[in-house]
């Protein structure tokens, strides 16, 4: 109730008295004085905020507004804060650079939610194509014997097709362990190594699609603001997404290992205690978690 009573008279009071005095103070607006004092993850969050906040319905708009309309968006808030490009030279540029950001962020969700959306289609070449790259890439040495077939348990599915597998996250699941699998190639093998552990062992393509799934509902809820903004510069794209991935696979198997479950059987605790974990992580304004080999 208290908080609610805040968050009311700071929105509707508050900060509107305090956005006027420092401006009297300053001679420059929010946005200006954000740019002065902020960098990183920190200010695109910031400005992110500012505009969502604001009374000007230009401001709100513009966390709205498409790439191709960033430029336009940021003269229209030039114009309405009645800032001279001359007096500041940098204010364009570092605001485009945050809409890049905020609006790349809103893009890419979109982007990561159409794939997901997209189920396995096993009369689609392509599809096919990408399942047996992962058994090539993970068993270069091993020929799958056909394409319903026991050995796909050998990397971690759970029945003869692995198309049922892939129900939850659509082809996203299988372009998110084809992505790792070619681009840590060494790193897969030996995660994979470890997975048939006799007594820690657990499905390593059942646990990477559950990982792509914990992967999208932090880029859903907006978890990953803070880790995108401070890693990519300008926009964020469905690269930085599996490079993400990539990420959670390797830190996942690590902490299974650390944590030396009982059984399989915990599987679900222990994942939630890693999920937990990571959403802590992407609770610091700094953070930028990148895989370093």
């Amino acid at each position: 109730m208290f908080i609610s009573l805040w968050e009311f008279f700071y929105g509707h009071f508050f900060r509107f008295w305090m956005k006027w005095l420092l401006r009297q103070m300053t001679g420059k607006c929010e946005l200006q004085r954000i740019f002065d004092t902020y960098v990183g993850a920190q200010r695109t969050h910031r400005i992110e905020n500012s505009l969502t906040y604001s009374k000007n319905k230009v401001l709100q708009k513009a966390t709205l507004v498409v790439q191709s309309e960033v430029d336009k968006c940021v003269e229209d808030i030039m114009k309405e804060k009645n800032i001279n490009p001359e007096k500041d030279a940098s204010f364009k540029i570092c605001m485009k650079a945050c809409l890049l950001q905020i609006s790349g962020y809103k893009q890419l969700y979109l982007d990561v939610e159409s794939v997901r959306k997209r189920p396995y289609d096993s009369d689609n070449l392509q599809h096919e194509k990408l399942l047996l790259k992962l058994w090539n890439l993970l068993m270069p040495t091993k020929k799958l014997k056909a394409r319903i077939s026991k050995q796909w348990a050998d990397i971690g599915f759970q029945g003869d097709d692995p198309k049922t597998d892939f129900r939850g996250m659509g082809i996203l699941g299988l372009i998110n362990l084809v992505y790792f699998s070619e681009n840590y190639t060494s790193e897969a093998h030996q995660i994979l190594s470890r997975s048939n552990h006799p007594k820690l062992g657990y499905s390593y393509a059942i646990v990477g699609i559950n990982l792509t799934e914990m992967a999208y509902s932090l880029l859903k809820s907006e978890a990953l603001k803070f880790h995108l903004y401070n890693f990519v510069p300008g926009i964020p794209t469905m690269e930085h997404f599996h490079q993400f991935y990539c990420y959670l696979v390797y830190e996942f198997d690590k902490f299974w290992f650390e944590e030396k479950p009982e059984s399989i059987m915990y599987f679900n605790m222990y994942r939630e205690k890693f999920h937990e974990k990571i959403k802590g992580l992407l609770l610091d304004c700094n953070v930028s978690l990148t895989l370093k080999i």
